[in-house]
């Protein structure tokens, strides 16, 4: 079978009335259309070459260009986490694109793996995978996460205190922190230390204009496809079928609004960036996400589902005090 581009997919999707969510945008790429289905989006390993002619991938340029206005702006002296004499700063680092960071929202990785004697080098973009039930949102204690009707997984930077349990029970470390911005300054700068999480919202705001992922629109080789989470799965299995490749992010940590279909067993990319994680300084540092394939959901382990019963009492009484909040927020940009 030839090479089945997005187009074709598509097209043959319509006569068997599949592609009802989605429509074709002027470019390559896909706009969802209001059907109440949540979003998806797929990310296709057999055709990222991970920008190989450009010193910064299309994708992440685009990501840094679309979010700069809310990349944080920290106070100088930032406060150490109390009792801990340390924190987390990488307003000086924002040029960074080699990994993840409040300043940069998704990037590539580079592996080469060995494959039915051949190597072959694989091209990886991450960013947050958007699951189905993410743990990230339930642990959080001051309700500053959120998974969207739409799909998306979104933090309200103006609830987040950067205690960065998110980041802990996703499979993935994918949230950034960044010390010296946030609301834990106004309420207690000097009993505890945080700050802001940050990752991909899947350009949420685009989304609610009718428009694709600033990344969709930028990849120069219709790596990434977007529209309806059935319609993505449905693709992914289509395209994997065709290159005999394999698919990652269906059931890992309960499923995810993410699909990568690889040319290569996610083990092996998994295996390699691993031992490149290692020979870091320091690999224990987040920000250098692996892909585990068995990536079991945090919340359906004891301490997960204990730590559900203890949050949500709690997150029921922050959701309120967040109501007042943005109550008096909007009061004062009134005045």
């Amino acid at each position: 079978m030839g090479d089945i581009s997005r187009r074709e997919f598509l097209k043959r999707s319509a006569a068997s009335g599949l592609t009802g969510g989605v429509i074709l945008s002027g470019l390559e790429g896909l706009a969802v259309a209001s059907t109440g289905e949540p979003v998806g989006s797929v990310i296709d390993l057999t055709r990222c070459d991970g920008c190989a002619d450009r010193e910064v991938p299309a994708c992440v340029s685009a990501c840094r260009t679309k979010n700069r206005g809310r990349f944080p702006e920290p106070q100088e002296n930032i406060g150490d986490y109390w009792p801990r004499d340390k924190h987390e700063d990488w307003s000086e680092k924002r040029g960074l694109t080699s990994r993840l960071t409040p300043y940069n929202w998704t990037f590539v990785q580079h592996v080469t793996v060995e494959h039915e004697g051949q190597e072959i080098e694989v091209s990886v973009p991450r960013r947050c995978m958007h699951c189905d039930n993410p743990p990230c949102a339930k642990v959080c204690p001051f309700s500053a996460q959120k998974k969207t009707s739409e799909g998306p997984v979104l933090i309200d930077e103006d609830l987040c205190f950067g205690g960065a349990k998110c980041r802990s029970v996703c499979p993935w470390g994918i949230p950034a922190r960044q010390s010296g911005v946030g609301l834990y300054l106004k309420l207690m700068p000097k009993l505890a230390g945080g700050g802001v999480m940050y990752k991909c919202d899947l350009c949420y705001g685009r989304l609610q204009d009718g428009k694709t992922p600033a990344c969709l629109e930028a990849c120069p080789n219709d790596a990434i496809l977007f529209g309806t989470k059935p319609e993505m799965r449905n693709y992914a299995y289509a395209r994997a079928k065709e290159t005999a490749g394999y698919i990652y992010g269906e059931e890992e940590n309960g499923g995810t609004s993410t699909f990568y279909v690889s040319p290569v067993p996610f083990e092996s990319i998994d295996s390699a960036l691993k031992k490149q994680k290692q020979a870091q300084k320091n690999p224990q540092a987040p920000g250098f996400p692996t892909m585990p394939v068995e990536a079991g959901n945090y919340l359906n382990t004891p301490n997960g589902m204990a730590w559900g019963f203890a949050v949500a009492p709690v997150a029921g009484v922050v959701a309120a005090g967040a109501v007042a909040y943005r109550s008096f927020k909007g009061e004062e940009s009134e005045k």
